[in-house]
């Protein structure tokens, strides 16, 4: 046979005995619409790739490494550990030709060569080969920073998506510098490769949620307990922990397994994983169809200070996260109220933010209801009962009721920093520190934005500072026409 391959007629000779080894390779039963950044994305982490042919009618794909070095690498790794693409196990074997011929066709793209060049030259892996051929400069442990986080991320999403490309065994999820982050341990490095080259930079909902990849100095994540911010899938017999919320408050909760807002993953058939980020191919950012979750638009709030919490400090203070419609404090047990927001993501998203944070002096538990509304009270209410229960449907301070707000893209959890906006012309730094400080708090530091003098930060002491000026003061009147805008900022001074 000729060892270069003249056109598509050629390619098609049976190869399903195992030949000896070559440096180019016949993957088979891709799926139809496959795409080179997912074919190439299982080389990546074996060496560069210099050439590949596709032909998805026949679902299969043909691509010639570097060297043979790395092509024996791959064949003999992905023999006992088979890849997948979408959850479709691939066949990987050498082919009998010793290169690819594509004069004829579309193949030697810049695309392709950025691809292997950046995996080579960034340090992903390293060029030779050692033992039986994993070259692979990195642990199997992931860091994701996730930005723009508009949709609230779980520890259930993220495990959803990067099993697609193997077992996940750990995950770890953490706030650091105001950004949701998380460390992920993949049972094998190239596991680990592969979810970084197919992932990093793409959204998980449509125009949000950017997964940012890098592989961790850890070689090993050390999971003390399974709940919401941390689990090892490998380990069902660990406790809970600190962060038992049956514990810490008296509550009954379903298991974290089976998570209230259970996030669903579609495969999506069209979907294009992007193998490198954006200033390399400039790929349109593609949604990693997770579907926002469904039902519960009300929440139950418990462990609230009887003696100070009332239905316009929570209509505020949810109000960051969405647009509140009703808030109901009960009347026999004042430490607990319902909270119905707009839809389930928007609820979803005031859990995530403000579960665990203190408001009035109490750490409060944030947690789906039963309940799918909130009932207004019925003529028979009491006097004592009416004020404890409001419908703020129809509210002016409903922060995301016009479609497309920039207030969507600046949602962040709680922190010590707040953002202050719509500030009048004649107020000054000292009256904006008089202010907050008569509602008892600290401030730490001051900035007026340089480009808008309508715009400022504000330090204060802590995040229950924070909370508590805040909801003192969002929508507190400046001047005769101009109320003032809070709320928390990632920044700090």
């Amino acid at each position: 046979m000729s060892s270069s391959v003249d056109g598509t007629d050629r390619l098609w000779v049976p190869e399903y005995a195992q030949p000896v080894p070559s440096p180019v390779l016949h993957l088979r039963q891709l799926p139809v619409d496959v795409s080179e950044h997912e074919v190439v994305s299982l080389a990546v982490p074996f060496g560069q790739v210099i050439k590949l042919i596709t032909l998805k009618a026949k679902k299969q794909a043909f691509l010639e490494m570097a060297s043979e070095e790395a092509a024996v690498t791959m064949v003999n790794y992905y023999t006992s550990a088979p890849p997948t693409i979408r959850n479709q196990p691939i066949f990987i074997q050498y082919s009998t030709h010793r290169q690819l011929k594509t004069d004829n066709m579309t193949n030697h793209r810049p695309a392709l060569q950025a691809i292997s060049a950046e995996a080579v030259h960034s340090g992903n892996m390293a060029s030779g080969v050692q033992g039986r051929g994993l070259a692979l400069g990195h642990s199997p442990v992931l860091r994701i920073i996730v930005e723009n986080l508009f949709y609230p991320v779980t520890l259930e999403v993220l495990q959803q998506i990067f099993s697609k490309f193997g077992s996940v065994l750990k995950i770890i999820t953490f706030t650091r510098n105001n950004q949701f982050q998380a460390l992920l341990q993949f049972s094998d490095i190239v596991l680990a490769h592969h979810a970084r080259a197919s992932l990093d930079g793409q959204n998980i909902y449509n125009g949000c949620c950017t997964l940012r990849i890098d592989f961790s100095k850890l070689s090993t994540l050390n999971v003390k307990y399974n709940n919401d911010k941390s689990r090892d899938f490998t380990r069902a017999d660990l406790p809970s922990g600190e962060m038992d919320p049956a514990a810490a408050f008296g509550v009954a909760l379903p298991p974290y397994s089976a998570a209230a807002f259970q996030p669903t993953f579609h495969q999506h058939t069209g979907l294009s994983m992007t193998v490198v980020p954006g200033p390399l191919l400039s790929p349109p950012r593609v949604s990693l169809q997770v579907a926002p979750p469904a039902g519960h638009s009300v929440l139950l709030v418990s462990n609230l200070n009887p003696e100070s919490a009332s239905p316009h400090c929570l209509f505020i203070l949810f109000g960051v996260y969405g647009d509140v419609q009703r808030v109901k404090i009960l009347f026999n047990k004042k430490e607990n109220a319902l909270i119905q927001m707009s839809d389930a993501t928007q609820a979803q998203l005031a859990m995530s933010h403000l579960n665990g944070h203190r408001l009035h002096g109490n750490v409060i538990r944030v947690m789906p209801s039963k309940h799918p509304v909130v009932q207004l009270p019925r003529g028979g209410a009491g006097p004592d009962e009416q004020p404890l229960t409001w419908d703020y449907s129809g509210s002016a301070l409903h922060r995301f009721k016009k479609p497309g707000s920039k207030n969507f893209n600046n949602i962040f959890p709680p922190s010590a920093t707040l953002h202050l906006s719509n500030i009048p012309s004649s107020v000054s730094e000292e009256l904006l520190k008089d202010l907050f400080s008569s509602a008892g708090v600290t401030v730490k530091a001051f900035k007026f934005f340089q480009k808008d003098r309508k715009m400022a930060l504000m330090q204060l002491a802590s995040v229950e500072e924070a909370i508590e000026a805040l909801i003192a003061l969002h929508d507190h009147q400046l001047d005769h026409n101009q109320h003032l805008r809070v709320s928390f900022s990632k920044s700090t001074i």
